[in-house]
């Protein structure tokens, strides 16, 4: 197993159990104990969790894990979400894709979809699918496939999910319709709505979403009856949800109230 994967799995179990020894560790990713100590204290400089005599806790509440920690946990679950969501946009749609790593899945089903998978496209404008995206990793995704017309919005960078935010991201928004925008969520509740990790990424999303005609929130289980720090709108502002598990109550309940889609992938 790469560190890259040892690193997402042990992120992953600790923000799930609150803590977890060594032992435990090793026995869930097949290393030694040695191992696991390194990548504890790796994860720990990093200020992504917080080592113990044995062990580790989670570094702080509601964690907001980088990107690249991120892209690895449930990946076949992003898949069948980004292959859903896919299936929504028609030819020659103009669509928003804000950051996150299943929103990141979407942008390379798109890719596939347009270009074969080889980037073969001929560059013909007719038909063809706009893509305006305030992510870096998602634009140099894109940039190559001719097939795509992609608009990237400025706006300050933010590491930890490699989107452009701010004031000037959200004036940009502003220039353009589209048929659909597409955000991710660290969370969907029934009370708190959708929200995020991030101020700054919280009102660039609402910006995504005031100039489209459908809004869409992609969301893993996950996210489902979480709520984090920064509102992004409340649940009747979003008209489909895409995920891969039906949604338990409150939460059914409250989408079905708010006339939210819910689409399984």
């Amino acid at each position: 197993m790469l560190k890259a994967d040892r690193f997402a799995r042990i992120l992953d179990h600790v923000a799930r159990a609150g803590s977890a020894d060594v032992h435990q560790l090793a026995d869930l990713l097949g290393v030694s104990g040695a191992t696991v100590r390194r990548d504890l204290q790796a994860l720990d400089e990093q200020g992504l969790l917080r080592r113990t005599h044995g062990g580790a806790v989670t570094g702080s509440v509601n964690l907001e894990l980088p990107l690249r920690h991120r892209a690895g946990r449930q990946q076949d679950e992003k898949r069948r979400i980004a292959e859903a969501a896919a299936e929504l946009i028609p030819t020659g749609a103009v669509v928003g894709l804000a950051g996150g790593s299943t929103v990141s899945a979407l942008a390379r089903v798109l890719a596939e979809r347009c270009g074969g998978g080889d980037g073969s496209g001929d560059g013909s404008r007719e038909g063809q699918l706009t893509v305006v995206t305030n992510a870096v990793n998602i634009a140099a995704d894109l940039i190559v496939r001719p097939e795509i017309r992609l608009v990237v919005i400025g706006g300050q960078a933010r590491s930890a999910s490699y989107e452009l935010v701010g004031p000037a991201a959200d004036q940009h928004l502003a220039r353009y319709r589209l048929d659909f925008a597409f955000i991710g969520v660290d969370g969907l509740s029934a009370t708190a709505g959708c929200t995020t990790h991030d101020e700054m990424e919280a009102h660039t999303d609402r910006a995504f979403l005031r100039v489209a005609s459908r809004a869409v929130v992609l969301a893993d289980a996950s996210k489902l009856g979480q709520a984090t720090f920064a509102s992004i709108c409340p649940l009747d502002e979003i008209d489909t949800l895409v995920t891969d598990t039906d949604p338990a109550e409150p939460e059914r309940s409250a989408l079905a109230a708010a006339g939210v889609r819910v689409i399984l992938g």
